[in-house]
């Protein structure tokens, strides 16, 4: 887990996943959501400086979710097909306003 700032300077503690790069590099990514689209599950991610912040110039990482239950770890697959993509980052989309809706709503 690392940490990060909120815009009212508070620290959060947030959930991080290590991906194993095509080069064998690893890329620690902050954990934003795991949301349904259609029928699947996909999980957005925000890579990690070192220092375990969240890069701000970074894009949004976006990869298939697989749970494979409770004794297993989870899978992640890249997404090929450029509708599921399209999907997945609408989805991905309406979560962020709906997030911000809820936010400015007082919940």
């Amino acid at each position: 887990m690392g940490d990060f700032e909120t815009n009212g300077g508070e620290e959060m503690e947030v959930d991080t996943v290590t991906l194993t790069l095509e080069d064998d590099s690893e890329l620690e990514c902050a954990i934003l959501a795991i949301y349904p689209a259609g029928d699947n599950l996909y999980i957005a991610l925000m890579p990690m400086t070192e220092d375990g912040e969240m890069e701000e110039d970074a894009d949004v990482l976006l990869y298939r979710y697989i749970d494979n239950g409770q004794d297993e770890e989870p899978e992640l697959e890249n997404i090929e097909d450029d509708d599921e993509y399209e999907r997945a980052a609408d989805a991905f989309d309406e979560l962020l306003d709906e997030e911000e809706f809820d936010e400015t709503d007082g919940k």
